[in-house]
């Protein structure tokens, strides 16, 4: 059954072996899914264009210039890797799901079982689509703030009240209590646990995103991991250059 129903969703195929991606290309097919494949790992990079709805790459592990475990390295997290070898053991599977790969396919694998990996996988790209267009949204939110909104934000998720706000900014009371509204109607809250946890949300994302390193090709943004802890653990919301 395919996870789609009104977008079309597009499978890569990645394996050096023409019979296979043949064999691949028709079996994908068959499901109902756009398939493009590709027999090496500097190709699907040249060609390949994240972005375009729900996707996902089956991925063979040996390819002859970039290892499937390398390719991985340099993908973006909406393109879920479904893992297909004939050569893997428990460390290599073991890194891969921690890598983030969705399934780990050994060689030969019956038909059902691969499709209902690919369905996985595609699911897994619709969840983190859905995410990153939220962070974008709430970040365009941020972006609305004034330095001195951000300082009153920072502090007031982090259980200040009003008149601490005002001690730590060397302000008065009344004027953290105009900048603490504007940032509640800017940030399109009605509550102050609805502020926390977009703070939270953001906060972890920037953490996230400054640990990753800069992939090239159909690589862009990191998506936020689970947050392990509120922003009082994260850091503050990182600053924007210009003031609103």
């Amino acid at each position: 059954m395919s996870v789609m129903s009104d977008m079309a969703a597009l499978v890569y195929v990645v394996d050096d072996d023409p019979s296979v991606r043949r064999a691949l290309t028709r079996l994908i097919r068959s499901a109902g899914h756009e398939v493009e494949a590709y027999g090496s790992a500097c190709e699907f990079l040249e060609h390949a264009c994240a972005g375009r709805g729900p996707a996902c790459v089956v991925l063979d592990v040996q390819l002859p210039d970039l290892s499937g475990l390398e390719l991985q390295r340099r993908l973006d997290a909406r393109l879920p890797i479904v893992f297909l070898t004939g050569h893997g053991d428990i460390a290599m599977t073991v890194g891969a799901i921690k890598a983030g790969a969705s399934d780990f396919l050994t060689k030969p694998v019956s038909d059902s079982d691969l499709l209902h990996a690919i369905d996985q996988a595609l699911a897994r790209s619709v969840e983190v689509s859905k995410s990153l267009h939220e962070l974008e949204e709430l970040r365009s939110r941020v972006d609305r703030l004034t330095v001195r909104e951000r300082e009153v934000m920072n502090l007031v998720v982090l259980g200040r009240l009003n008149k601490q706000v005002a001690c730590e900014l060397g302000t008065v009371e009344k004027t953290v209590k105009a900048h603490r509204a504007r940032v509640m109607q800017k940030m399109e809250v009605s509550s102050l646990a609805e502020l926390v946890r977009i703070a939270d949300k953001v906060a972890v994302a920037a953490v996230n995103h400054q640990a990753a390193v800069p992939l090239p090709a159909v690589s862009s943004v990191v998506p936020p991991g689970v947050a392990a802890g509120r922003i009082r653990d994260q850091g503050p919301i990182p600053p924007t250059p210009t003031v609103s």
